[in-house]
């Protein structure tokens, strides 16, 4: 489903040059549930902008469904993003003048997709999640674990193959981020999609089926 080959990542700061990552190799298959651990700077985030193409590696190559990413335009990179790739933000990212129902339906808008159809998805989603009462209330009428699982329903909307959680616990207490954390798992379990998150949280990386640790841009082995 996903797989690197000896990628690196470098970013210009003026005359220095900040090596991100330093030769990935990996490969991810369909279903998993991973967890990207390292500390701050160690190169996570930048191998989830990669894997979710929203940055392009200096060198090496990055298959995503079959489709080498670097060989993409840039119309075919976004349906690829829009219709395969689910992102919950450590932020949330939600529309602050929209509701819970329209922040999950706004997705579907950008795919063309029909009225009913939308209707019968942000539904079901929003239920998924626990959120069926809640559909009316805007980001700041809700806790920062509601607005975490208005997140996932919104990246879960589209039926992606995949999803990219970016310290998706990281500004919740530790009650909720183990009830957000349960949630992705049943969703895993359930709809067969793959989660690979990335966290510097011990208690997160219990939950992870596979573990990958990053150090300094590398991966330890």
């Amino acid at each position: 489903m996903i797989s690197l080959k000896d990628v690196t990542k470098e970013y210009r700061l003026g005359k220095s040059v900040i090596n991100a990552l330093r030769g990935i190799d990996l490969e991810i298959n369909e279903g998993e549930f991973i967890s990207l651990c390292g500390p701050s700077g160690s190169g996570k985030s930048t191998l989830l902008n990669l894997i979710g193409c929203l940055d392009f590696p200096t060198s090496g190559k990055i298959m995503v469904m079959d489709k080498d990413v670097s060989e993409l335009s840039d119309a075919v990179l976004s349906r690829l993003r829009n219709n395969t790739i689910g992102f919950i933000f450590q932020m949330f990212n939600l529309i602050p003048v929209l509701t819970a129902y329209e922040n999950t339906e706004y997705p579907l808008l950008i795919l063309g997709m029909n009225r009913k159809e939308r209707q019968a998805r942000v539904s079901r989603m929003l239920d998924e999640v626990g959120l069926s009462k809640f559909i009316k209330h805007k980001p700041d009428e809700l806790s920062g674990g509601q607005r975490q699982r208005v997140a996932i329903a919104r990246a879960l909307v589209t039926n992606p193959k995949i999803v990219l959680a970016d310290e998706p616990t990281a500004n919740l207490d530790s009650q909720t981020g183990i009830e957000i954390l349960e949630l992705m798992k049943m969703m895993n379990e359930e709809h067969k999609t793959t989660f690979i998150f990335s966290t510097h949280d011990q208690k997160v990386v219990r939950y992870a089926k596979k573990v990958y640790n990053i150090t300094d841009g590398r991966i330890n082995s």
